[in-house]
């Protein structure tokens, strides 16, 4: 699955970490984004507020849901893995390999489904603070 800055490696976790490092950027630098295009009180008019407000929210669920997509897929191939490897198990139950084999991929999986209550805080957080600066500007779309 690419993502920005690289491919996501759903087998090597820490690379799986590190791609979405890179793409929480936007959420990360998001105080940051509103500070330097919304306009305070005094200078509202040198700048449109609520089209700044409206390409930055477009941005921050594309990004949202690029994230999203891209967790749940690594979710999906991991777990299609983990019952692969519990079938395997199944016929060879003494194959101390595949047990091993099976533990790892069950941690990946439990540390993937974790990185989505991470990706539901990040989300949130962002909306917060853009909520604080946009109210003004600019109404969510229900």
């Amino acid at each position: 699955m690419a993502a920005p800055g690289g491919v996501l490696n759903c087998e090597d976790f820490s690379m799986f970490q590190e791609v979405l490092k890179v793409m929480r950027t936007i959420d990360d630098r998001i105080v940051h984004a509103l500070n330097t295009t919304v306009p305070t009180a005094s200078f509202s008019g040198k700048v449109d507020a609520t089209q700044t407000c409206k390409e930055l929210y477009e941005s921050l669920m594309e990004a949202h849901l690029s994230r999203d997509k891209a967790i749940k897929s690594c979710i999906t191939e991991t777990s299609a893995v983990v019952g692969k490897l519990r079938e395997d198990r199944a016929k060879d139950s003494d194959n101390l390999s595949i047990i091993k084999q099976l533990r790892k991929e069950q941690t990946k999986l439990k540390l993937m489904q974790s990185e989505l209550n991470v990706e539901e805080v990040v989300n949130d957080r962002s909306l917060k603070v853009f909520k604080e600066r946009c109210r003004i500007h600019y109404t969510l779309p229900r």
